[in-house]
């Protein structure tokens, strides 16, 4: 079996794990064609999930069945890295264009408003986007997300150059191993992940400066893993909070990095589903009027 034939069967395994009633829509956009995996009401409330580097939408199969009781779930395999997602047309290069290009996607979606949620770099994503269209952002929520409060430690860097720069399955496996330790990160993910990183070494993601969030104008919840070695997570709620003094921020101390969103989902759903709902309660009370 090939790299690319293996990374398939992992992918397909782990959408296999996603609940009945799943769909897959093929979005086109200028920038090329988007994956979405779609789940929950179709009339309901949309959540737009971002996953992080390498990831690909799969991974929220644990966040799914949770999310999509009250709202339209709508994860999407980030243009130019892994997945079924197919570059063509305009090269997607620059903070513009990855903001046009969710643009294209909501548009193509028919969504005029939705819930971001993001993780790591989609969290990143995530604010950025919250910042670059809030008309069409109801509520904001990041796990563990990098270059949106504080930059990486530089340990964590270091450690991610040799898989990066000479990225093998193996090479990625014992990474994964090591940044998520004492967790129940999903061992199918975990595969998943090793998969796309030695064998999508095209994988091409936009990157650009830290956004600046005290300009953010819609509700904001952050999620931060204690054990994260990304960065320092006490510190990134200090500079949270001190942006964005009305958003919820709490830090779960038993997670690192790379185990979520995939370990303890019971927890992060929780808090989410929550934070969701109070936006859901407030349009049911203006709906009543």
């Amino acid at each position: 079996m090939s790299s690319s034939q293996e990374f398939f069967a992992a992918y397909d395994a782990m959408l296999a794990r996603w609940p009945t009633g799943t769909t897959d829509i093929d979005v086109p956009t200028p920038y090329g064609t988007t994956r979405v995996h779609a789940y929950g009401p179709a009339g309901a409330t949309p959540v737009l999930l971002l996953h992080g580097g390498g990831s690909t939408g799969a991974v929220w199969f644990a966040n799914a069945p949770a999310l999509g009781m009250r709202h339209r779930v709508l994860a999407v395999d980030i243009l130019g890295d892994a997945g079924r997602s197919i570059p063509s047309g305009r090269p997607l290069r620059t903070i513009t264009d990855l903001m046009a290009w969710l643009d294209a996607l909501l548009d193509g979606l028919t969504v005029s408003r939705a819930h971001l949620l993001g993780h790591s770099y989609g969290g990143w994503m995530a604010l950025t986007y919250a910042l670059h269209a809030p008309q069409r952002v109801d509520r904001l929520v990041l796990l563990d997300p990098t270059q949106c409060f504080a930059n990486f430690r530089p340990g964590f860097l270091l450690r991610s150059l040799p898989m990066l720069l000479r990225p093998t399955q193996a090479r990625a496996g014992a990474y994964l191993d090591r940044e998520t330790a004492g967790t129940d990160t999903d061992l199918g993910w975990k595969q998943l992940y090793a998969l796309a990183v030695s064998g999508f070494t095209n994988r091409k993601l936009v990157v650009g400066r830290r956004p600046d969030p005290t300009a953010l104008s819609v509700p904001l919840l952050v999620l931060l893993a204690g054990r994260s070695d990304a960065h320092d997570a006490a510190k990134v709620a200090a500079r949270a909070r001190k942006a964005v003094p009305e958003a919820r921020i709490e830090i779960l101390t038993e997670l690192t990095h790379f185990a979520m969103p995939t370990a303890v989902p019971t927890q992060t759903n929780r808090r989410i589903s929550d934070f969701l709902a109070d936006n859901h309660d407030i349009r049911a009370a203006q709906g009543a009027v």
